[in-house]
């Protein structure tokens, strides 16, 4: 694949993507902006790529799995945890639009860096990507989603506070994808995905 309207239509081909809203946004934020030089030969092609500090920018399928599953929508309050190369912070706040707002946590101090520098290309203005601290996420916020990129052994119970009522968290535990929603009575509601490979969550 050669070009990110290649990539997309193979998405689309494959059944990972279908939801309009967020076909656009993998057609406006180009997947070349977020990989490191030197790599221009695959960027496009459906597998992860190196990105520096033991880190990937995700497989593409992946990526857009794990969007429909989130479902963000716009002017939504949204936490992107792994933020890396800063691919799924833009995709995200594309979709989010002004009146959302996004913020990506990233670990690895080079990497938050990196991630700011790209997501800069796009000159959003509801979005940011920020130093991860010693707790997972964001201490006393709350978000309508939350989107992890990296896999847990189990999960981390400080996010489901972060959530709010109605609220959706997508997140990578060992090698399943799990999707899961805050109800009324702030239990989650959990649908499991399987047959994944993530680098660790470091937290």
């Amino acid at each position: 694949m050669k070009s990110n309207n290649e990539m997309v239509d193979y998405l689309i081909d494959v059944g990972a993507l279908y939801s309009a809203h967020i076909i656009d946004a993998f057609r406006n934020v180009d997947r070349a902006d977020f990989v490191v030089d030197g790599s221009d030969f695959n960027i496009y092609e459906d597998y992860p790529l190196g990105i520096g500090e033991g880190q990937t920018i995700s497989q593409p399928r992946t990526v857009a799995m794990m969007m429909e599953m989130l479902s963000p929508q716009e002017g939504q309050k949204i936490l992107d945890i792994g933020s890396g190369s800063g691919w799924t912070t833009a995709l995200l706040a594309y979709i989010a639009g002004d009146n959302g707002f996004v913020i990506g946590v990233e670990r690895v101090g080079e990497l938050v860096e990196f991630g700011r520098e790209n997501l800069n290309k796009y000159g959003f203005k509801n979005a940011k990507i920020i130093q991860a601290e010693d707790e997972l996420g964001i201490k006393e916020e709350q978000f309508e989603r939350i989107l992890v990129s990296a896999a847990a052994d189990e999960f981390p119970q400080e996010l489901s506070k972060q959530l709010k009522i109605g609220g959706k968290i997508v997140i990578p535990i060992q090698n399943s994808i799990y999707e899961m929603t805050k109800n009324k009575n702030s239990e989650l509601e959990v649908v499991e995905h399987y047959g994944f490979v993530f680098v660790p969550l470091i937290y």
